[in-house]
């Protein structure tokens, strides 16, 4: 087959966000543009906005702005979101990230 697949930077950061979801004590993602305060938590339907990649040549990395559950260790959930982010991008994407950093930018209660 000749040709290429592109995945769009925008796609990227919804498969990254979902998957953020998935991780227990997660309850949601923040706006990375902290100007809106984190009084606003973002649903399933604006993941994306919590998250933001970064590119240098063919290489990407992703930062992602999370909100955890209170009571929830914090380092815990950031390492069990950036393995599973990694293992999903690499394997439903094909793109191994060169770095992921997990903001933890709130703590709500569920």
């Amino acid at each position: 087959m000749t040709g290429s697949i592109q995945i769009t930077e925008a796609a990227l950061a919804s498969l990254i966000g979902l998957t953020a979801h998935e991780i227990p004590g997660v309850v949601g993602m923040a706006p990375a543009n902290l100007k809106e305060g984190l009084s606003r938590v973002l649903g399933r339907a604006n993941v994306s906005e919590g998250v933001v990649i970064s590119r240098d040549g063919a290489r990407h990395a992703a930062d992602l702005y999370v909100v955890v559950a209170y009571g929830v260790s914090i380092p815990t959930v950031a390492r069990n979101i950036a393995e599973r982010v990694e293992h999903t991008v690499r394997t439903q994407a094909g793109i191994e990230l060169a770095a992921t950093r997990v903001h933890a930018v709130g703590v709500q209660r569920v």
